[in-house]
């Protein structure tokens, strides 16, 4: 998968470990702030401790895939590939604004590309800031393609209730319902992610006409849903309390879903593309995505 580059002098991949996480996580928002600052963008994390912490998260769970670039001895850059389902997604990447144009980008996308080569990953994805036009460039350089673009809508809660559509919280025996509704909607589940959601109690269903009928692991920037229609999505949105900061994922191909967002006052922080490599397969049902894909 990798696609050849110079190195930048000096400059080492090694895998993440925990000591890494809080210099990993200044660097995080670090980077995020200062693009967003030069296009003229609100802040994805409001503060270093919301990156921070996230990283610090990524760093020490057995089946994310982490690696900092170190210069001197001294962590300059992060990028992560979860591999807790069939799909890897990569990212957040991050470099320290003072280390940019380097190559270090790059370096850290190669490893991460050579690690789901080796492990023989028949996918990988990630969500990438439309406004970066150089992320969007390496990326393409990579092999990657867009699929898709998506709306970060934000803004308080819904608080309405479908007649007819149950939202309640997952149970461990709502688990093979819930992989198959994904399988069907992607070709793929997610199971890892709603093991640990159930687990952690943080996964929703709704049910519809006795079945269940969609899922989410919580409505927000870093979880995903997937259900068989729009009705579905929208009663386990609107189940919500609140979105955390930057919202949610809505393709904007889904027109009828986007206009229902905006029609209830929710608003679009920015826009993100879907790009990939290897296997992928059309939605074919209601979605939201993580910002891993």
């Amino acid at each position: 998968m990798t696609v050849g580059a110079p190195e930048a002098v000096g400059i080492r991949i090694r895998e993440a470990v925990d000591a890494d996480w809080e210099e990993a996580g200044r660097i995080c928002y670090e980077a995020f702030a200062t693009l967003a600052d030069r296009h003229g963008f609100p802040h994805d994390f409001p503060t270093v401790a919301a990156a921070a912490e996230p990283i610090r998260y990524l760093i020490n769970h057995p089946s994310i895939y982490g690696v900092v670039a170190e210069r001197d001895g001294r962590v300059i850059g992060s990028n992560f590939l979860d591999e807790r389902g069939v799909i890897s997604a990569i990212g957040p990447i991050s470099v320290d604004p003072q280390a940019q144009d380097r190559h270090v980008g790059r370096m850290l996308m190669n490893a991460v590309l050579d690690r789901a080569q080796v492990q023989q990953v028949p996918g990988v994805r990630l969500l990438q800031i439309a406004y970066h036009n150089r992320s969007l460039s390496l990326y393409a350089k990579l092999g990657m393609q867009v699929r898709g673009s998506f709306a970060a809508m934000h803004g308080a809660p819904i608080l309405e209730r479908l007649p007819g559509y149950d939202v309640r919280p997952a149970v461990p025996d709502d688990e093979p319902a819930m992989n198959a509704l994904c399988a069907r909607v992607h070709g793929h589940t997610r199971a890892g992610e709603v093991a640990e959601a159930v687990a952690a109690g943080s996964a929703r269903v709704v049910e519809h006409l006795g079945r269940i009928t969609g899922y989410t692991n919580r409505i927000s920037y870093f979880a995903h849903s997937v259900a068989e229609t729009n009705d579905d999505m929208r009663a386990l949105v609107s189940e919500a309390e609140d979105f955390g900061t930057p919202g949610f994922l809505v393709p904007l191909a889904n027109n009828d879903l986007f206009r229902w967002c905006l029609d209830r006052g929710l608003e679009v922080f920015f826009v993100l593309n879907m790009m990939t490599i290897g296997l992928y397969q059309e939605p074919e049902g209601a979605y939201l995505p993580s910002v891993g894909y």
